[in-house]
């Protein structure tokens, strides 16, 4: 039986372990994509074609590294955190941690993303092209990782509910 809330039956210790696996899963998808993304881009210096690019194209693809970088560091860092701090009865500072931290990797990834798309288009197609697809890209990411989740956060039969 379900609380009259609609809730679950469990601790705030329960909610806590709860929530930390839920993130870990989600971070485990998060490494997944960084990991990917990242290897791409360490390919590419090693293509004989890497010397054909424009001061642009080699500006921006050390850009995405260091992007590539930063995403997977904050994809570790809870990993880092929670290892260090495991048992010490601090996991509500650990899951809010980890929730900014997994925020800052979405955004991260959702940029990197789109300023591949952008290289690739660049490279292929010319730096107009190259343009329209990074921000295409870069809409299209905001309205699934952004705007998306935020129309679903809203109560049903709010006046903001585009299926009332």
């Amino acid at each position: 039986m379900e609380p009259a809330d609609g809730g679950r039956h469990e601790t705030p210790e329960e909610r806590l372990d709860r929530k930390f696996d839920d993130q870990l899963q989600e971070l485990r998808v998060m490494q997944t994509g960084a990991q990917l993304t990242a290897g791409f881009l360490l390919t590419l210096p090693f293509q004989e074609t890497f010397e054909d690019l424009d001061a642009f194209q080699r500006g921006w693809y050390l850009g995405l590294v260091l992007l590539a970088a930063l995403t997977t560091a904050l994809v570790l860092t809870p990993v880092a955190v929670h290892r260090r701090l495991s048992g010490r009865h601090v996991k509500e500072r650990i899951v809010d941690v980890t929730h900014r931290l997994m925020a800052g990797a979405l955004c991260c990834l959702a940029l990197l993303v789109s300023g591949i798309t952008l290289l690739i288009f660049d490279v292929v197609l010319g730096r107009s092209a190259g343009m329209v697809a990074g921000v295409a890209a870069a809409v299209v990411l905001t309205g699934l990782l952004a705007v998306l989740p935020q129309v679903l956060a809203a109560p049903p039969g709010d006046s903001s509910d585009p299926y009332r």
